[in-house]
């Protein structure tokens, strides 16, 4: 045997070299040395404490593996595709530092199916911190623009056609409720992942007296799973991590998305900050959205890599299968993803500039207070299907006459309905339009002012 590999007692050929490189995982699953290097310090510690090993053998290995995790840190252990995955190199490592004897001992009672579902488990359940701290962070950013917006009149749409007039700060509002929804899924994900897999070892389970309940407190899991075929095969964390991903980065472009629109020329309302656009390499004239492009564009990526996670667990038999060796590449590259996406938004949604007028004017475009007249019509005793016809009648006129509601001749608005001149001349404007609303989840000042009020409250018990 060349190849010298934990495993290699079985076997009497060395491995395939092209099979090596395609088995390895250790280019990618290197930055989860320090979880994996904390697991194994609990379970060595644990198998001391147990008197599965002598406990000064357990005293060394930690010593070892606290100086494996400063030498990987500060770049003086290289890792290489021979080392198979992080796994391997830091059993390897750890051996020629205390030797076969000692080191070799690391591994009783676990196999390296329940030491990578334990360290992936910790790895994700840091990044979902992590996350969720950036994600709050956005949230600040719209409520602050909201609170300095709560008196800016803007349009809002449907099917992007203009439709009803809105406060500006309902709609930086609209978004902090989908971070919201974001957040309470990435919280609620962690609760079902902090549940610690080690001790259930390659599938059945250890033949060591292991004490797996305080190598999970001390790795800071709430409980330990309860069936040892489950724990290995399990990867229903990662696949709920990458949804919860999946559905925030989908929030992510639809703000994005929005922010290109009304930053266009044709709109104009609001404009990027200088630093998150870039320029064209042929028309000087061009500030081009990139940032929230990529956003948008990114999106794409991330909810592939939740296709990806589902589409190898689909069919997998139980117990552990090298197809799970996949599971970790979709989630380190839409964490990384989405980190920066997050990061991103905040500052260009603290630093976008607003135009006031214009959105005030173009909230009185489009007959965005039709259903103010109707259901005034409706107040007057009309039912509502008569009164939707009317004002659509009223809304042909003016627009076969260039005219908004306010300009039409009373005469022609007594030939529609003898009602009509009476309600528009008392009809209110885009602004008077969100007052009306004075429900709760409505555009009246009032609902708006209490939901800040509310959301300072939340914000407080952040641990932000």
């Amino acid at each position: 045997m060349k190849d010298k590999k934990a495993w290699s007692g079985r076997f009497s050929e060395s491995t395939n070299p092209l099979v090596e490189q395609f088995n390895a995982s250790v280019g990618f699953d290197k930055r989860l040395y320090r979880h994996d290097i904390q697991g194994s310090i609990a379970h060595a510690t644990m198998l001391g404490r147990q008197k599965i090993i002598a406990v000064n053998h357990a005293r060394k290995i930690v010593k070892g593996l606290k100086r494996i995790m400063k030498e990987i840190e500060t770049g003086q252990l290289q890792l290489s595709v021979a080392d198979e995955d992080i796994h391997m190199a830091v059993e390897k490592r750890l051996i020629e530092i205390v030797g076969a004897e000692i080191g070799g001992k690391l591994h009783t009672g676990r196999s390296r199916n329940d030491q990578v579902a334990t360290t992936f488990r910790m790895y994700v359940r840091d990044l979902t911190d992590e996350i969720i701290h950036l994600i709050r962070q956005l949230q600040r950013a719209l409520y602050k623009q909201a609170k300095q917006h709560i008196d800016t009149i803007a349009p809002a749409y449907t099917h992007m056609q203009p439709a009803q007039p809105i406060r500006l700060a309902h709609w930086f509002l609209a978004y902090y409720e989908m971070l919201d929804r974001d957040t309470s899924r990435f919280e609620d994900s962690r609760k079902r992942l902090n549940t610690a897999p080690l001790g259930s070892a390659a599938l059945a389970g250890a033949n060591f007296p292991l004490d797996r309940k305080w190598v999970a407190k001390q790795l800071g899991f709430d409980t330990v799973t309860k069936n040892s075929v489950d724990a290995v095969s399990d990867r229903d964390f990662a696949a709920e991590f990458l949804f919860a991903t999946s559905m925030t980065a989908t929030h992510l472009s639809r703000l994005a998305e929005e922010l290109i629109i009304f930053t266009t020329m044709e709109f104009g309302v609001m404009e990027l900050p200088d630093a998150f656009c870039t320029g064209s390499s042929i028309m000087p004239q061009k500030k081009n959205p990139d940032v929230p492009e990529l956003i948008r564009g990114k999106t794409g990526r991330i909810n592939g890599a939740l296709v990806a996670m589902l589409t190898m667990l689909k069919g997998l038999p139980l117990a552990y299968n090298k197809d799970m060796q996949e599971d970790k590449e979709p989630v380190f590259d839409s964490g990384d993803q989405i980190r920066v996406m997050l990061r991103l938004a905040a500052e260009m949604v603290a630093n976008i500039k607003i135009h006031p007028g214009k959105m005030a004017n173009r909230a009185e475009e489009g007959f965005t207070t039709a259903v103010d007249i109707t259901d005034k019509l409706v107040m007057a005793g009309a039912p509502f299907r008569d009164a939707h016809r009317i004002v659509g009648r009223l809304t042909r006129v003016c627009i076969d006459n260039n005219m908004r509601f306010s300009e039409l001749p009373r005469a022609e608005a007594f030939n529609i309905d003898p009602r009509l001149p009476e309600i528009m001349k008392n009809s209110v404007g885009a602004a008077g339009s969100t007052n009306m609303k004075d429900v709760i989840g409505g555009t009246a000042r009032r609902r708006i002012a209490s939901r800040l009020k509310q959301m300072e409250k939340e914000m407080a018990k952040w641990r932000i």
